[in-house]
């Protein structure tokens, strides 16, 4: 299980260029673990490895816990998340018996897990089984056994609407100290309250036991709110009561006050995704196997090579896996007129395709039943998705931020109404991402690009921000898919906080569930150091 928030601090976009990486933290916790342990429950760590080129390489792991089918790990794992490349994932889980490395002979694999970096920040908690399949991992391993007769650490526990609990953050233990002063620490709005305010939080002192059978010393309950009291040189306590100790000692107070002595706050940026489909003449019969339409039963065109690079990665950030699936230049069923905006599905009330491989399908079953023909029209469906990106700007928080993807075999025919279409555009939550398929010289499309200077309208007016990513399918032909997709998505994460920053548009909190759509870029996140306790 994996609980993921985006780290990345919008407030560095206002200052100047944002690089297109975020910081993503990961949390982990396992339930109902194998226990290979004869006399003890199995003593639980995870390690996370990273996919390069091929092979699996540790990149971090989590803290041992003992005697536990059921951890919950404090550890954090901190990633750079891209959101044009295929990052994988794996997490293998091992009961320890002792100080030497992981995966030494000792040990036993309990399972593990791969997935993609993209699966986690879209699904944000994420619960997979684990399976028997992968071969021991060798790295190192720092373990050691806590001995003392007081040494307090801190948890603070979210309390979702559910009635469940999940861990936001566990301090390091200080030995022999009855006045610990813990580390400062972060942690995410999202992960500490859900962006409710109002949330009650679950805070548990422990007295550390080497072999996990903590003592409780007390706990209390806090909100966020509460936490934002602090200020001008004044501190948040709160007492720590021990429940047993309440109702068997008369004049009973508390177990130790904890305090809040310091409390600084920074700043989901949301995607739909669209694709639009050259169905022109000039891209030759498709019945003709040199047409670029040619469905070759035994490899992709290159419009479906474009359209599964690129959507496959797009989908991912897509909160309902629906695409809007157009397409221009052809006529359509039942009059065949020329239409340049036009649901491949022929469903003009409902456009949209189950992910990526319901577009494929479409688009398939689509051609047999038009004509090809011609103009290159563009601004019609430029024009369509920047009207219904529009809508979004009666919120004034940060909503569904649009990406459009045009595949196209040539050069625009209607170039200046596509180039205010575009102007018009750039003013809306809208990417537009164009690929161009063939060997057309696709001179004049760099235009529309904006990379070699500010792309106008036919009046003079200039876009509010280059929105146009531009690029020649020719040029990654022998490439990977991936290198393709990181290319054309590369600007978009920028392209998203110029938008909201311009707007002076603070970030909607996501609401945790199933349906809540899926980050691009910027969640809000906290620091909350120097949390006290007097037990």
């Amino acid at each position: 299980m994996n609980d993921v928030q985006d780290a990345t601090s919008p407030g560095a976009a206002l200052g100047g260029p944002v690089a297109c990486v975020s910081k993503v933290e990961l949390r982990v916790a396992c339930k109902a673990l194998l226990d290979r342990d004869t006399l003890n429950k199995s003593d639980p760590c995870v390690i996370l490895m990273v996919q390069n080129q091929g092979q699996w390489t540790e990149l971090d792991r989590t803290e041992v816990i003992k005697s536990n089918l059921h951890p919950v790990f404090a550890k954090v794992f901190t990633l750079d998340y891209y959101f044009e490349e295929v990052q994988k994932l794996r997490f293998e889980v091992y009961d320890i018996h002792g100080t030497h490395s992981i995966g030494a002979r000792d040990d036993d694999f309990l399972g593990g897990v791969e997935c993609t970096l993209g699966q986690i920040v879209a699904q944000k908690k994420m619960v997979k089984p684990l399976f028997l399949k992968y071969a021991k991992y060798a790295g190192k391993s720092a373990i050691t056994d806590l001995f003392s007769k007081s040494d307090p650490f801190l948890e603070i526990y979210r309390i979702n609407d559910d009635g469940s609990e999940q861990l936001v953050h566990r301090t390091e233990v200080i030995k022999n100290n009855l006045n610990p002063v813990w580390e400062p620490f972060k942690v995410s709005l999202i992960s500490l309250c859900s962006c409710d305010e109002d949330r009650k939080l679950k805070c548990l002192v422990w007295d550390s036991d080497s072999r996990g059978k903590h003592d409780f010393i007390g706990e209390f309950y806090a909100t966020f709110r509460e936490m934002q009291k602090i200020g001008g040189g004044s501190k948040v306590t709160w007492d720590c009561m021990n429940p047993k100790y309440k109702l068997k000692k008369k004049n009973y107070k508390n177990s130790g006050v904890v305090i809040l002595s310091d409390l600084k706050v920074r700043a989901n940026i949301y995607s739909s995704c669209s694709v639009a489909i050259d169905f022109t003449a000039s891209n030759g019969d498709p019945r003709n196997s040199c047409s670029l339409h040619y469905i070759n039963p035994y490899q992709p065109n290159e419009y479906l090579k474009a359209l599964i690079a690129v959507g496959e990665i797009c989908q991912d950030y897509d909160s309902d896996k629906r695409f809007s699936a157009l397409g221009f230049g052809a006529r359509i069923p039942p009059n065949y007129e020329v239409s340049h905006d036009f649901a491949i599905n022929f469903n003009p009330e409902d456009d949209e395709c189950e992910e990526i491989q319901g577009v494929v399908e479409a688009y398939q079953n689509c051609l047999p039943k038009i004509q090809l023909y011609g103009p290159t029209n563009v601004s019609p469906i430029i024009s369509r998705i920047a009207k219904l990106s529009a809508g979004e700007e009666t919120i004034k928080d940060a909503s569904r931020y649009h990406i459009l993807l045009i595949l196209t075999d040539g050069v625009v025919t209607d170039m200046a109404d596509t180039r205010e279409a575009i102007v018009r555009a750039s003013y809306q939550p809208l990417s537009i991402i164009i690929v161009g398929v063939g060997n057309a010289d696709f001179t004049d499309m760099q235009i529309l690009d904006g990379d070699d200077g500010v792309l106008r309208s036919p009046k003079g007016e200039p876009v509010l921000r280059d929105i146009v990513q531009f690029v020649p399918f020719r040029d990654f032909k022998t490439a990977s898919p991936a290198a393709l997709a990181k290319c054309v998505l590369a600007e978009v994460p920028n392209q998203v906080v110029e938008y909201y920053s311009h707007k002076a548009i603070c970030p909607m909190p996501p609401v945790p569930s199933c349906d809540s759509p899926t980050s691009l870029a910027n969640t809000p996140t906290e620091s909350l150091p120097a949390v006290g306790t007097t037990a």
